[in-house]
């Protein structure tokens, strides 16, 4: 009954989105891997993202937990939305960490700062981003996160650049992914992925895909370590 009621959900976001996508009407493609890039999803949807059965759903708490996060770490949840993972980083990292939660949409960002004042915490810093640049410091970010949101950037090439710049040499770019090899996992085709495109969308950015996790109930978790810079 759960799974059915989130299906049922995800159609009506689903609905939603294709009305108040942030982006122009065509149906974009990546250029190096012909994948459909998915509309952003709306603020509007936004309570999809606090739903009560995503815990059972997905793990979001085990997926932290597998980031092994020390305390007083700096990481960067981008394509933040309602806070929902801004909330579980900052309470990893701790009072001595920093958690930069990004997104582009103004009403998400106000989303966060409620989030954050209601539960009391301090070390989340709300950024609001471009669609090509997140708008991060430069060489200062131990991880990066980004939960079912790689496959909605509008200028995917662009934005790992930035990413790139922002991650101290030692840091990590984590993908959460909806399967795509995967029928079973009741979400739209374009909002999920393969881990070969991914592999070779990043890849191209200067990034090395270091390990795969399959342990969450339907997606990838996803971990890239920075390498040399690609010659442009």
């Amino acid at each position: 009954m759960i799974v059915r009621r989130s299906v049922l959900a995800g159609i009506v976001v689903s609905t939603l989105v294709a009305v108040q996508v942030i982006l122009d009407a065509r149906q974009a493609t990546h250029p190096l891997t012909g994948r459909p890039i998915a509309p952003v999803m709306s603020h509007l949807g936004a309570d999809w993202l606090d739903r009560p059965e995503r815990e059972d759903e997905e793990a979001p708490s085990r997926a932290v937990a597998l980031l092994a996060l020390k305390p007083g770490s700096v990481v960067a949840d981008v394509g933040a939305g309602s806070g929902y993972m801004s909330e579980k980083l900052s309470r990893a990292v701790g009072p001595s960490g920093r958690v930069y939660a990004v997104d582009i949409q103004p009403e998400m960002i106000a989303l966060i700062d409620a989030r954050m004042k209601n539960a009391g915490l301090a070390n989340i810093v709300t950024v609001l981003g471009e669609p090509d640049d997140p708008k991060l410091p430069d060489g200062q970010i131990d991880l990066e996160l980004m939960v079912d949101v790689y496959h909605e950037l509008q200028h995917p090439q662009i934005v790992l650049r930035h990413l790139r710049r922002a991650l101290r040499p030692d840091g990590r770019l984590v993908l959460l992914e909806y399967r795509k090899e995967d029928p079973s996992v009741p979400i739209r085709e374009e909002h999920k992925m393969t881990v070969a495109d991914a592999k070779a969308e990043l890849e191209a950015e200067g990034f090395r895909l270091a390990d795969v996790n399959e342990a969450l109930p339907r997606q990838h978790v996803l971990v890239f370590t920075r390498t040399a810079a690609p010659d442009r």
